[in-house]
């Protein structure tokens, strides 16, 4: 059985940080594609960050130079290490895993809140 749990989220003034952070289990982490995605609220899921086998990242323009994906595979862990946060990086941030064999596991979700 795969799962994905996050943590991490939580309430953050404008211009702070927080590190999410992912672990999986029963699955083939280093060689699955691992992703963060968020989603606002009345707003669809968006793609926020992704790191594939290789070390290979890509980013949402919206977080380019603010957010950093990355992965300790001898922990089978995935973080996103957020910067410079903005009221709207406001939404719940899931993590996603694209296993080997192309099948798609989701996380429960973490809420991550900026706010004053």
């Amino acid at each position: 059985q795969v799962q994905l749990v996050e943590s991490g989220g939580g309430l953050v003034q404008p211009g702070g940080s927080l590190r999410l952070s992912c672990v999986a289990s029963g699955i083939s982490f280093s060689g699955s594609s691992m992703a963060w995605y968020r989603q606002a609220p009345g707003k669809e899921r968006e793609l926020v960050a992704r790191i594939i086998p290789g070390i290979m990242t890509d980013y949402a323009d919206s977080v380019k130079g603010r957010f950093t994906i990355s992965r300790d595979n001898a922990k089978n862990t995935v973080y996103l290490q957020m910067t410079s946060l903005k009221v709207e990086d406001t939404a719940i941030y899931y993590c996603r895993a694209l296993s080997p064999s192309r099948n798609v596991y989701w996380g429960q979700g973490t809420v991550v809140t900026v706010s004053s």
